[in-house]
């Protein structure tokens, strides 16, 4: 499985800005689908997730209400809408994909995802 992340850039306190990433392999639809972001000097940590069966989704607190995850399963993409960016948001965003654990179908560790994309950068400015 590879993963292709796009969409990132310099952007001002407020504004909002589209992540996607796209997928290879057949069976995508098979795939728990999660953003993880690290800012410099920071571990990386989960922001969100969408599970392969019914599109369930989970965030962390910190993006809640504020960015959207979904999946296009025909198209093999999956999306992070962030609104309302905050400096606290700038990070490489990386977007991952566990094809090993089914259930539970949401899963928040680094270490349930087993491929990862290249990251893509989001420098949110005040």
């Amino acid at each position: 499985v590879q993963l292709q992340a796009c969409g990132g850039g310099s952007v001002q306190a407020g504004d909002s800005l589209t992540l996607s990433c796209a997928a290879s392999g057949r069976t995508f639809w098979a795939y728990g689908m999660g953003w993880f972001r690290q800012a410099p000097g920071k571990e990386r940590e989960f922001a969100a997730t969408v599970s392969w069966s019914e599109g369930i989704t989970y965030y962390s607190d910190s993006v809640k209400g504020r960015f959207t995850i979904s999946r296009d399963n025909a198209k093999n993409t999956v999306t992070l809408q962030m609104n309302s960016l905050r400096p606290e948001d700038t990070a490489v965003y990386l977007c991952a994909a566990n094809t090993r654990v089914a259930y539970p179908p949401i899963v928040l560790r680094r270490s349930d995802y087993d491929h990862w994309g290249q990251g893509t950068l989001v420098t949110v400015s005040s």
